[in-house]
């Protein structure tokens, strides 16, 4: 306050010192106010300050200079920095998107530079809208599905557990389910699951139903209760019950594939729509749980409504091995592959879209529903209506509706939970009674995960479902009853319900339901779209610590400017799914392969490419990750122990640091505990997957959770590459260390007599379980020898 006061007066270089702070005024916080004025000039008598304190040397080695700047994730431009191809080029568009009539007559030669004043409008619009353009047309996406070839009929073996609803195990589908597994060779179990079981009472029960030889796979049916929990109502049994079940499948300690079974839950074909949105929600909870347990996921199916012997035929078929795929629709013209393709720039249908009348903004009052908000005046939004828990009291809302206004639209700001049907529906009057009704619809309102699939639980879920899912419906639903017509009705979804996201099992369900919304919309012939986006910069969900992590692995934070100009595209191509997402496939598509072979994406030309100069992908990469398992034991089973233990901590470090993006594996103290070295949910689970990869071993997700440092994370892996028996080149080091002992060792008479009668004990009869050995060898070798080589051996013996 002081230096805005100095400064509004015309006064600068001002230095303001505050020693006393609401948490915090004790002596530490005046020594840091102290440290403040110092530094910025202001004289301090540190003497009388500080007390006297030892004087130390500095450090006589060359100080290490590192960079900690972020490096440019963009490819360096041509000429100009703008594209231009050549520097003429450049100059000239310098001079038409500043302005520059002098400079432009110039260039172009021109005597009379006012002859430009109408064009270089234009083309500075034009220029601007171009490099939109250019720069969106890779962001672009859509899910697809391919036909894909049935495999050969082959038969399943062994036990396979079938978990279905208590209330549904005796339904025609689940009965006919059960059927198709029987008669293609498996033994089944069927286990009835209620949606309110806890996972450690499922997986009790588990056990108790599982043969000793353990199970070959598991189909779960539980998706197909669609009542919504008593206290939860926008959760849904099947969604609860699939949870729990991944959850108690891992404390049963069940490692057979587990495969979703959903029925009519996804839309494959034009036109087409999905018949249950509910069901819909396990495909997005699924795809986290492929991402955090590669090793034991099988995959998603969705059933035809009618369910008749070819669809049993498939369904067994996808079960005993369908290739690497893992998300298939089963339809009587037969299979189908989920798949991700590049979407083309949409084409022109008309005029741009152009709002009219009220623009309804749920999440209004949040970041990117700024930049939304921002773009929809802009295009000449007359009033938009901005709703949020908040409202008025949300932070920083006065300044942004004062600027929506300054742009020409009326603004109301008004406190609405939209998960709450009686107030959304209150809203809708409210707005249409004080002006023009509600015309369009921008649902960006939701909250974020970060938490493993482990550690969810029914409430969290609960809440994360409400803004997004429960808020959608009530849109829906209200706005179709009362009769309105709406230009837009856009959903604001994530990537998370494209190719799935870790530590967002709860999110990407329920986005995986907008999606399906939007088609089941398009379907009754309603306006809708959904905008499956990946990360937002400038604010939102999407903090600096996060984007810079994702920007790691591949993944960047999109400028607010350029996502809202993809958003421009969607609306005037009336489109209706998209995906708008910054990738770099070169960084994103290895590790994502790695974690589990996806054909989802390894369609897209950059993956291909990417994945054929790692060597990563398909089988290949699933007998690469088995080969290093066999490798890594290879390599250890010679050490001493003390060496296979530097190896492995070595190894931690690496991957450690190639997570954190450290400078080197030694920046990685190996004592020191993974979350004070910056690891949270996500880094977590992807230093698990790097190592599984690295190792061939199935970790655990809670791995840096069971071992808090590298060294216990190590000694971790020691135990499971060698849980098969023991290792010979631990016992040589064993002996290694008794024979420094003894050496080192100055025993009395009596001591050194009983440790040498205890010696000649081991030696004798470690040397009888080496006769024993040739014992044997010469039993054997006597056991399949002929008469005449017996007489020959006998006349050796006795010298004949």
């Amino acid at each position: 306050a002081v230096v805005e006061t100095a400064e509004d007066a015309g006064v600068g270089g001002v230095l303001a010192v505050g020693t006393l702070e609401r948490e915090g005024g004790g002596a530490a916080r005046l020594i840091a106010s102290l440290a403040q004025g110092y530094v910025g000039g202001l004289p301090v008598r540190w003497a009388a300050v500080l007390p006297e304190a030892e004087v130390v040397e500095l450090p006589t080695y060359a100080f290490q200079h590192e960079r900690y700047w972020l490096e440019a994730a963009a490819p360096v431009l041509a000429v100009g920095g703008d594209g231009a191809g050549t520097a003429a080029e450049a100059e000239f568009w310098a001079a038409v998107e500043g302005g520059d009539l002098a400079g432009l007559a110039e260039t172009l030669a021109l005597e009379d530079q006012y002859q430009l004043n109408a064009v270089l409008p234009a083309l500075a619009s034009w220029r601007r809208r171009e490099q939109d353009r250019s720069t969106t047309a890779n962001w672009r996406y859509r899910v697809t599905w391919a036909p894909i070839a049935e495999p050969d009929a082959d038969r399943l073996s062994g036990t396979w557990l079938v978990v279905a609803p208590a209330e549904r195990t005796a339904t025609v589908l689940t009965q006919a389910c059960v059927r198709a597994l029987t008669s293609h060779g498996a033994e089944v179990v069927l286990l009835e699951a209620t949606a309110t079981v806890d996972r450690e009472g499922l997986a009790e029960r588990i056990r108790a139903m599982a043969p000793e030889a353990g199970v070959s796979g598991v189909v779960s049916l539980l998706a197909l209760d669609e009542a919504p929990l008593p206290d939860h109502p926008v959760v849904s049994g099947g969604l609860a019950s699939t949870l729990t079940l991944v959850q108690a499948l891992g404390v049963a300690e069940v490692d057979a594939p587990l495969w979703v079974v959903t029925s009519g839950a996804m839309a494959v074909g034009p036109g087409e729509a999905p018949a249950s949105l509910v069901q819909s929600q396990v495909w997005g909870l699924g795809r986290v749980v492929a991402l955090e347990h590669p090793d034991r996921w099988g995959g998603l199916i969705d059933l035809p409504a009618a369910f008749d012997e070819p669809a049993g035929v498939r369904l067994a078929a996808v079960l005993a091995g369908c290739g690497e795929e893992d998300q298939v629709a089963i339809r009587a013209a037969g299979l189908l592959g989920r798949r991700l393709t590049r979407a083309a720039q949409p084409r022109a249908v008309g005029q741009e879209w152009t709002p009219r009348g009220s623009v309804l903004v749920t999440g209004g009052t949040g970041a990117i529903a700024g930049h939304v908000e921002r773009w929809l005046a802009g295009r000449g939004a007359q009033r938009l209506v901005l709703t949020g828990r908040s409202g008025p009291g949300a932070y920083g809302v006065a300044s942004q509706a004062a600027e929506l206004a300054a742009r020409g639209a009326r603004v109301d700001v008004v406190a609405c939970d939209v998960s709450e049907r009686a107030e959304l529906a209150g809203l809708l009057d409210w707005t249409a009674a004080t002006g023009s009704a509600v015309s369009s619809v921008m649902h960006t309102a939701g909250i974020g995960q970060a938490v493993t699939v482990e550690e969810t639980d029914v409430a969290q879920t609960a809440a994360v479902m409400a803004a997004k899912t429960a808020g959608a419906v009530h849109l829906h639903e209200l706005t179709k009853e009362l009769g309105l017509e709406l230009d837009a009705f856009v959903l604001f979804s994530s990537i998370s319900a494209t190719w799935g996201s870790g530590v967002q099992p709860a999110y990407a369900a329920a986005n995986t339901f907008l999606d399906g919304l939007a088609e089941h919309r398009r379907a009754q012939g309603l306006p809708a779209a959904s905008v499956a986006w990946g990360p937002w910069g400038g604010g939102g969900m999407t903090d600096e610590e996060t984007a810079a992590r994702m920007a790691r692995g591949g993944l960047y934070a999109m400028e607010p400017g350029h996502a809202v100009q993809a958003l421009a595209q969607v609306l005037d191509g009336r489109e209706r799914l998209v995906t708008v997402a910054d990738v770099d496939w070169t960084r994103f598509a290895t590790p994502f392969t790695l974690r589990r072979p996806s054909p989802l994406i390894e369609g897209l030309p950059e993956v291909r490419k990417a994945l054929d100069e790692t060597g990563g992908g398909g089988a290949a990469g699933s007998d690469a990750v088995a080969d290093a398992g066999v490798s890594l034991k290879q390599d250890l089973a010679g050490l001493a122990r003390a060496e296979q233990n530097r190896m492995l901590v070595g190894l931690v470090q690496q991957k450690a640091a190639g997570v954190l993006e450290y400078a080197s594996p030694e920046a990685v103290d190996a004592n020191r505990a993974f979350s004070d070295l910056g690891f949270d949910s996500l880094t977590s689970v992807e230093l698990r997957n790097r190592l599984s990869a690295a190792t061939g071993l199935q970790l655990p997700a809670t791995l840096l959770f069971d071992c808090p440092t590298p060294v216990a994370l190590a000694e971790y892996l020691w135990n499971e590459v060698f849980q098969d028996g023991p290792v010979w080149g631990s016992l040589v080091e064993e002996v290694d260390r008794l024979g420094s002992l003894l050496t080192e060792a100055a025993p009395d008479e009596k001591t050194y007599q009983l440790i040498t009668d205890r010696l000649q004990g081991l030696l004798s009869r470690w040397s009888e379980i080496g006769a024993g050995s040739e014992r044997q060898a010469v039993a054997e070798k006597i056991g399949s020898a002929s008469d005449d080589e017996i007489f020959e051996f006998i006349h050796k013996e006795l010298g004949r």
